[in-house]
């Protein structure tokens, strides 16, 4: 295990070169997923045991019989995630061994399927690292909606046609539901914010009980975007509002990152597919409700040209902690 490190003055210069998730993989170029594991273990380092449940993670980095991790691999079924880690982890106590064990989940397998395993080791502050890497569908089975999955985006069960135009429901707020559990560490990371995204790897290496990182990783196919957009993609969800970077430490929340002004949601819209059926109705809708989100992270901190035009409305409801629900 690692030494204990300033992590405040930490950045991208100090992510060991040592890979642990190796190349001749097969993910798509540009996959967030396989950019956001990369660094992630090459941070977590040689004492790591992996779990990954049914995903895209399970099929490009382990295809039978190799595994493109060079470390301890497990896997089993899609909602199993939290529950084997805490099997991985008692296993270890037991046999009086360190290491970090570090479960990666989709979107899918730990907002909805994996939510219960989840919320149990959550509740019981297991000593783990949960990551979920979300890419905001159901990815490896067909591009089918989740819980992730942001209003009005196109996916191959909210289709956009005549009689449904994409989701009608915005973004399950994971991150509130986690806090819930009064965990000692979580954080929301971005693969465009990197100083960011290593400062938080490292201190959840440093905590003891539940950590749960929560990263948003573009996917060229299911998103409909271009490989080589895939880092301003996601540099500009942070800028539009669609994705916050914040972390909590035993309840209390902060911001790791403000931008310096907004931009209009239809920069990020526009460099994906999967929204290209949005109507104006639509865009002024979602513009609408990340303005109100905003506003509750930000407050007048931050400037937002495209929210003057909501400034006289009363606020929209919105659940939970306004730094939680990336």
């Amino acid at each position: 295990m690692s030494e204990t490190k300033d992590i405040s003055t930490m950045t991208i210069k100090d992510v060991p070169n040592k890979d642990y998730f190796l190349w001749g993989h097969g993910a798509c170029p540009g996959c967030g997923v396989a950019i956001a594991v990369k660094n992630i273990m090459k941070l977590l380092g040689p004492e790591t045991i992996v779990y990954v449940p049914a995903s895209c993670l399970v099929v490009f980095g382990a295809q039978y019989p190799t595994s493109a991790f060079e470390v301890p691999y497990l896997y089993t079924a899609f909602e199993n995630t939290a529950a084997v880690a805490t099997g991985i982890r008692s296993a270890m106590k037991r046999r009086g061994k360190k290491a970090y064990v570090v479960g990666l989940a989709g979107d899918g397998g730990t907002f909805d399927i994996g939510l219960q395993a989840l919320s149990g080791a959550a509740d019981r502050n297991e000593d783990i690292i949960y990551v979920c890497l979300d890419n905001e569908a159901y990815m490896n089975t067909g591009i089918q909606m989740s819980g992730a999955t942001p209003f009005g985006a196109w996916t191959t069960t909210s289709p956009a046609g005549k009689m449904i135009s994409g989701k009608r429901r915005h973004k399950k707020d994971i991150d509130h539901i986690v806090a819930a559990h009064g965990i000692p560490y979580q954080a929301t990371l971005s693969i465009a914010h990197w100083n960011d995204f290593v400062r938080k790897v490292e201190k959840a290496k440093q905590v003891d009980g539940f950590r749960f990182l929560h990263v948003l990783t573009p996917c060229v196919p299911g998103w409909r975007s271009q490989a080589s957009k895939s880092m301003e993609i996601a540099r500009l969800a942070v800028e539009t509002g669609m994705w916050t970077l914040y972390e909590a430490e035993k309840g209390e929340s902060s911001l790791t990152y403000k931008p310096k002004k907004m931009e209009p949601v239809i920069e990020y819209l526009k460099l994906q597919g999967r929204f290209a059926f949005m109507n104006e109705e639509d865009v002024n809708t979602l513009q609408r409700w990340l303005c109100h989100k905003w506003w509750l992270h930000y407050k007048d901190e931050v400037e937002a040209p495209p929210c003057y035009i909501y400034r006289a409305e009363k606020p929209l409801h919105m659940d939970g902690d306004p730094l939680h629900g990336a």
